[in-house]
Formats: structure tokens, C-alpha cells, sequence
């Protein structure tokens, strides 16, 4: 069965089964909110071809990882979740089980956290658009922003990077899984298909913080871009310790350290925190936060991003190897 065979209105009666049945169904959604909390809106678009494929990410892993990009922005401002809206540009040769397993990839999603569909729009378009839009809440002293880390905070980071970008080179490469387990490989291709926002942090971060100004990000587009984003909008730079960059045990054992190291720096949709605060309470927090979870480096007064190497050298990160659209 197809889109056109339905229409919207068919469409929208199997879609709202997935929506709470006391919020849809006027024109629009009412919330209820803590009035004590800012409310904090995020969007993210995904598009067939650009950000997903039928080689690489199946229906309902399309629709886990669109919500869990906009969970992990709203983890990345400090915020937790009211819910999402999901706006669907479909050609109408799409068929209805693809849109169904989408929307479950998507509610298996929202259900860890809890966090509901409450509202969305559907059109006609000539390939799959996927907008999500989540609303969260945070309040005002622990709102987390780019623009605030200083010089010697240290800089943390919640868990690995790099298993994501594997993932997605087993997936486009299959014959080049050589001297992986079947274990491994499922775990990398799980970790690029349902990677995990890190809104579990934000408790721990709180706890460890208290009324302390955190600085971060997340590292959706790559943990050297974050951390350059970081670094632009506070007006500083950094230092990161090659030695601590660990690259994840199940990586070491596949490809060449370089090549483990470019994926760790620029590989991207780890969806973890990179976090800036002082440098007894990041302690604390890697602690609480166990394996990967790591202080990679500190932030200094001269404006540029440097990677210490083991020998006393050291290189400037490129800035331009993460993902960037239009580039």
C-alpha cells in the first residue's frame, strides 16, 4: 500500500495512533509547563540521500536516529523533554509500512526518556523529508551554552567517539570487516543506526556542578568541530592531550591508529557532551560517568585549538574534515 493510495487524511489516521489521543487532533497542541523553567525549541531535518539511505539505514533507524538528534540537542542546552512534532515530506509512491516502521523507529526512541509526539504536518515532496522540532525545558541556572568556558576549565567528553563513523564504513564497505567479530560489527553498525542521546548525563552533571556555569555541545557534527564551536563563541582556544583521546578498544583492533584518530576527531553522530568546567569538578564527573567518559584537554587564553602530541609536539586540528553542508 502507497501514500497515494490513502491520502493525507488516511495517512494521518494511522499516524495519530502514535500520538497521545488527549493532544492531537485539533489545530494545534496545548502544553503544559513549568513556569519556573525557560522552554527550549530545537529542529532538526533529515533527507533522503543526505542523511540517510536505504543502504545504510533502514526505516524505523531513519526514524530513531531523527529523534535522537533532537533529544541530544536539548541535552546539549542542559534541557529536558516535552515533546516533538514531526513534520513527513513524502513522494506518494512511499509506502505506508516504510512511514509505520519509521514512527516506531521513532516512539522506541522517545519511550526511553519519556517524551511524546504531540503534533506534526505531512506534504507532498519528490523525496523523504523528515523535520522533527522537540520542546524541552530547563531551568535558568542550568542552562548550558557554547559561549561561556574559560581559560583552565578542562574539557570533558561523556563517552567514545568514532564508533558511529565505523558503523557507517561497515555498512558502505561490507567486504572491509575483516578481523571484526560478528559482535563487533553489530555493535558499530548499532552505533551508528541507534546512537544514544545523552540526556542520562544531566543528572550526574548536576549533582557533581551544582550552581557552577557549564559550557558545551554536543558532538553530533564531530568532537573537533565542537569543540572549534566552543572555542569561536567563547572567544578562546584549546589544548587536547593526544594521550587521553583514547580511540574505543573494539576500533583499536580493526584499523591503524591514524586512521582510528581521524575518525575519533571528525567522524561525527556520537551524540555525546562535550562539556568545559573546572578541572576538580571534571574529575568528579568522569568518575560518576565511568569507561569512555574522559578529560581530553583545557582551554587556554591563546585563540587556537592545538593537539599536544606524545612527544612535545604539536599540530593544529583542522577545522574543515568534519561534516559541513553546501562544502
Amino acid at each position: 500500500m502507497k501514500v497515494r493510495d490513502i491520502g493525507e487524511q488516511g495517512l494521518l489516521k494511522i499516524l495519530q495512533k502514535f500520538c497521545p489521543h488527549d493532544i492531537i487532533g485539533d489545530d494545534a497542541a496545548i502544553l503544559s509547563l513549568d513556569p519556573r523553567q525557560k522552554l527550549v525549541v530545537t529542529t532538526d531535518v533529515l533527507v533522503d540521500g543526505v542523511h540517510f539511505s536505504e543502504m545504510t539505514t533502514p526505516p524505523d533507524a531513519v526514524g530513531w536516529r531523527a529523534a535522537a538528534a533532537n533529544l541530544s540537542d536539548l541535552a546539549a542546552m542542559g534541557a529536558t523533554p516535552i515533546g516533538i512534532t514531526v513534520g513527513l515530506g513524502l513522494p506518494g509512491e512511499t509506502s505506508v509500512a516504510w512511514i509505520e516502521r519509521l514512527y516506531l523507529g521513532i516512539t522506541r526512541c522517545l519511550q526511553v526518556y519519556p517524551t511524546p509526539i504531540v503534533g506534526g504536518d505531512i506534504c507532498r515532496s519528490p523525496v523523504i523529508t523528515v523535520s522533527i522540532t522537540a520542546l524541552g525545558q530547563v531551568y535558568p541556572n542550568r542552562v548550558i551554552r557554547r559561549s561561556t568556558a574559560q581559560p583552565g576549565q578542562v574539557i570533558v567528553i561523556t563517552g567514545y567517539h568514532g564508533m558511529a563513523r565505523a558503523g557507517l564504513e561497515l555498512l558502505l564497505k561490507p567486504h572491509s570487516q575483516e578481523n571484526l567479530t560478528q559482535g563487533s560489527i553489530d555493535k558499530l553498525i548499532f552505533a551508528h543506526q541507534y546512537p544514544k542521546p545523552r540526556l542520562d548525563v544531566l543528572p550526574y552533571l548536576w549533582d557533581v556542578v551544582g550552581t557552577t556555569t557549564v559550557t558545551g555541545m554536543d558532538s553530533s557534527d564531530g568532537l573537533a568541530d565542537a569543540i572549534m564551536q566552543i572555542c569561536r563563541m567563547s572567544g578562546v582556544g584549546a589544548e587536547i592531550e593526544l594521550s587521553l583521546l583514547s580511540i574505543p578498544p573494539i576500533l583499536s583492533q580493526w584499523v591503524s591508529v591514524e586512521q582510528g584518530l581521524d575518525w575519533v576527531l571528525y567522524g561525527g553522530e556520537d551524540f555525546e557532551l562535550v562539556l568545559c568546567l573546572p578541572e576538580v569538578l571534571g574529575i568528579k564527573l568522569v568518575e560518576q560517568l565511568g569507561e569512555g567518559a574522559a578529560i581530553i584537554g583545557k582551554i587556554v587564553d591563546e585563540l587556537r585549538i592545538v593537539l599536544m602530541e606524545d612527544n612535545h609536539q604539536q599540530r593544529e586540528l583542522s577545522l574543515s574534515a568534519g561534516f559541513q553542508h553546501f562544502s
